[in-house]
């Protein structure tokens, strides 16, 4: 097995934006694509090492740019959510982002198009649950420590794609009403969903980086473990 990156630039709205696909150079045949959402930070190394890590079970990987080329923060920006906020504040740009994102990858040569999934962390949790709402040609998403707040256009219903919530219980950004309204309206759009919820654990579980500067925030070994074991789970069932 040899993983290969290839760093893809496409256009979309307010384009062009850049991401990293990554597989496996001696695949024969198309496989399932897995789009990556980053963080708050924009797409950055890390989201590439889960594209390597989601190859190495057998899939493309996709990090996705839904910020723009050049566009990112580090923690140490001034503001690092500055791209975030943009895009918090216009969703119908966000959805718009994420379908041009989907459709980069759903072209790559190495990319079986109807056997697609999406995962995401943080603000990327959020968006691919906006993928899923919006009805994006995905087959599933898996949300990670992602924020639960409704979009302000409607919703498409039933919801096609399969869910997987992947959620810290201590996370200050999603309180257990927001999972109880999140359940209630997955309910109401007849999606397929489910949630795995994590005690003791808060907002950026998986984050390696996070080491609990702020209450509620930090990585937690065994949430991180075992929500990507659940995902690995999921896709397995997702792409049978």
């Amino acid at each position: 097995m040899t993983i290969r990156r290839e760093t893809i630039v496409y256009d979309g709205p307010d384009g062009p934006f850049e991401g990293v696909a990554a597989y496996d150079d001696e695949w024969a045949r198309q496989r399932p694509g897995v789009m990556i959402v980053p963080n708050v930070l924009g797409q950055k190394e890390a989201d590439n090492e889960k594209a390597e890590a989601l190859a190495a079970l057998g899939y493309v990987g996709f990090a996705c740019d839904t910020y723009g080329r050049g566009r990112r923060t580090t923690r140490e920006s001034p503001d690092p959510a500055v791209y975030m906020n943009e895009l918090n504040a216009d969703r119908p740009l966000l959805r718009d982002r994420l379908h041009a994102s989907l459709a980069a990858m759903r072209a790559l040569p190495q990319v079986d198009p109807e056997r697609c999934a999406a995962i995401g962390f943080c603000f990327g949790g959020k968006s691919v649950l906006d993928l899923a709402r919006s009805g994006g040609d995905v087959l599933g998403v898996v949300s990670f420590h992602g924020i639960f707040d409704p979009p302000p256009y409607p919703v498409t219903a039933p919801i096609r794609a399969k869910l997987l919530i992947c959620h810290g219980w201590d996370d200050p950004l999603a309180p257990p009403e927001s999972v109880v309204a999140l359940a209630a309206e997955l309910t109401a759009a007849e999606a397929d969903w489910q949630l795995d919820a994590y005690g003791h654990a808060g907002h950026s579980f998986t984050d390696g980086s996070a080491r609990g500067e702020r209450s509620g925030f930090a990585y937690d070994e065994h949430a991180d473990r075992r929500s990507w074991q659940a995902m690995q789970d999921f896709l397995q069932e997702l792409f049978v």
